[in-house]
């Protein structure tokens, strides 16, 4: 029996749900929310929908007690994303509600793979293995699994080839100082460089453009309609898949940083191996100066504000 909790019913967490019930990711899928009766009303919805699906699915909304016997706990939970607001503004907001949420959850006997989506996510994910004291893989964030996919997506579009086929990573924080290495996408096994060079129509001016517009997509998508969730909750799907399934999948996740890089302590998103320990493996890119330059500079960042927050 494969289980999942999932802590918060807002937008991104019923588009996780939606996502998971129609790719029948779990056996038993828990609604957790401060809100009782909307969690309720969630797991109602969808349990209407379960003659549609190709599942027997069990769902229902529980309490952090749920948490005991569950195999990924993923938190949704928390104060959204203002227009104009940083990711990085929302800490404070968030910090005060993951305390009265990871206590709960590591006190009901829960030793399963947390799995975080609230913003700042590479922050939140730190302050949740702080608070719980879990092992380092054991706790995760989406980092920039979303960012990666709307990368490949535009180079897709951009090269008129399957995104399927565009191997690359977008890395560092999940906001503002996230970018893409160049040096480490491919078109299939041929580097991106290498085509720019074979085919004068393809400029490296629009491939920055490209990088601007992934590290701007939910700004734009926030103004439009308010707030970002189909595609967030879509990649929780598939970092919950590959520990559910033990994949060995490799995700820009974030997770913690053991000496990766000659760097510790702090979560960002990098290309790690996932599978049903968590975040068992992190893959060290050989980065060009100027790129390991601003990876260093985005964890400097993380780590500076994670410094000086207190835990009372």
């Amino acid at each position: 029996m494969k289980k999942i909790v999932l802590v918060g019913t807002g937008m991104v967490g019923m588009s996780f749900a939606y996502a998971a019930l129609n790719q029948n990711l779990c056996d038993e899928l828990v609604l957790c929310d401060i809100n009782e009766k909307r969690a309720k009303g969630e797991a109602q919805d969808l349990n209407h929908g379960l003659a549609f699906s190709k599942t027997s699915m069990k769902i229902y909304a529980g309490k952090y007690s749920d948490c005991s016997d569950a195999d990924i706990v993923v938190i949704c939970a928390g104060v959204g994303q203002k227009p104009g607001e940083t990711r990085l503004q929302l800490l404070q907001r968030n910090l005060e509600i993951f305390k009265t949420i990871v206590n709960p959850i590591v006190d009901s006997g829960f030793d399963g793979i947390f799995i975080v989506a609230t913003n700042p996510v590479d922050i939140m994910a730190r302050i949740t293995r702080k608070l719980s004291g879990f092992p380092n893989n054991k706790v995760i964030g989406t980092g920039t699994t979303l960012d990666s996919a709307r990368m490949r997506y535009l180079l897709g579009e951009y090269f008129h080839i399957d995104p399927r086929n565009i191997h690359g990573y977008v890395i560092g924080e999940h906001g503002d100082s996230e970018f893409v290495p160049w040096s480490q996408v491919t078109i299939g096994p041929k580097p991106i460089r290498d085509e720019l060079m074979d085919n004068p129509e393809f400029k490296m001016d629009d491939l920055e453009k490209i990088e601007e517009n992934v590290r701007h997509a939910a700004y734009e998508i926030i103004e439009a309609k308010g707030a970002t969730y189909y595609g967030i909750g879509m990649a929780i799907c598939r970092v919950a898949r590959a520990i559910l399934q033990d994949e060995n999948s490799i995700l820009t996740i974030s997770a913690r940083l053991c000496g990766t890089y000659g760097l510790d302590k702090v979560y960002v998103g990098n290309p790690c191996v996932v599978n049903k320990d968590g975040a068992v493996r992190r893959m060290e890119l050989t980065l060009m100066n100027n790129e390991m330059k601003k990876f260093k500079e985005s964890c400097e960042l993380l780590d500076e504000t994670f410094s000086g927050l207190e835990f009372k």
